[in-house]
C-alpha cells in the first residue's frame, strides 16, 4: 500500500508552519493512517541535506551574492527534484504518509505570478523535478496580504519576504489561480488557530478517508 502526500502552502504569515505542528501530533492518532505508517513532516525548500545548502543560497544570500531569477527557478527544481526522489517518494513506497510545508505550486506562485517567469517553463520543471508525482491533498491556507503583513511585523524577512506589498499581491493571486486549476481545498486562515487546526481536520477526514 502506498502512503498519502499532504500538502500545506500559501503565503508566508499564513499559519503553515502552526498547523503542520498541530497536524503531526494528530494525524498518527486520527485513526486516518494505517497503524504500520509512519509520518514524514518536510518543507520545502529544505526537506533533505542538499535542500537545506539550496534553502540558504535562495532564502539568506548575501546582497553581492543574490542567484539570478533563472538561477533561482533552477535551485528550486533542483531542491524539489532531491526532495522527491530521496525523501516523499520512498516514504509513500514504504506505505508511511508525507507531510510537506509547500511544494511545486509555491514556486509557480512566487516565481511565475510573482517574478512573472515563463509559467509554461515552470510547469515543464515542475514535471521533471517530480517525475509526475503530486499530492493527495493540498490546502491553500488563504489569508489578505495585509494580514500577512501584519503578522510577521518585527520579524526578521528572508530575501523572498522582503519583495514587497506588490509581489506578495501577484503571489496572492497566483495561489488563487491555482487552488481552482489544480482543485486545491481553500481553506480561510483568518480564524482562530484552534479553529483552523479543527476546518484542516475535517478537511483531511472527509478528503482522505
Amino acid at each position: 500500500m502506498t502512503g498519502r502526500f499532504i500538502v500545506l502552502d500559501g503565503i508566508d504569515g499564513c499559519g503553515k508552519s502552526t498547523q503542520i505542528r498541530h497536524l503531526a501530533q494528530w494525524l498518527p492518532a486520527s485513526g486516518l493512517m494505517p497503524p504500520t505508517a509512519q509520518l514524514i513532516c518536510t518543507r520545502e525548500p529544505g526537506g533533505t541535506p542538499l535542500g537545506q545548502s539550496i534553502r540558504e543560497l535562495l532564502l539568506h544570500t548575501e546582497a553581492d551574492q543574490v542567484p539570478s531569477v533563472t538561477a533561482e527557478l533552477l535551485l528550486y527544481a533542483a531542491d524539489r527534484a532531491q526532495h522527491v526522489d530521496t525523501v516523499i517518494r520512498p516514504a509513500l513506497l514504504r506505505g508511511d504518509w508525507v507531510l510537506s510545508d509547500r511544494f511545486a505550486g509555491s514556486t509557480l506562485a512566487y516565481q511565475g505570478y510573482g517574478r512573472g517567469l515563463d509559467r509554461q517553463l515552470i510547469t515543464r520543471l515542475e514535471s521533471i523535478a517530480t517525475t509526475g508525482l503530486e499530492p493527495d491533498l493540498t490546502a491553500w491556507l488563504m489569508v489578505p496580504v495585509e494580514v500577512s503583513l501584519q503578522r510577521r511585523h518585527g520579524e526578521k524577512e528572508d530575501r523572498i519576504e522582503a519583495e514587497g506589498r506588490a509581489f506578495l499581491r501577484r503571489v496572492a493571486d497566483g495561489f488563487a489561480v491555482l487552488a481552482e486549476q489544480r482543485n486545491w481545498s481553500q481553506i480561510d486562515a483568518q480564524q482562530s488557530v484552534s479553529k483552523l487546526s479543527q476546518v484542516l481536520e475535517q478537511t483531511l477526514r472527509e478528503t482522505l478517508q
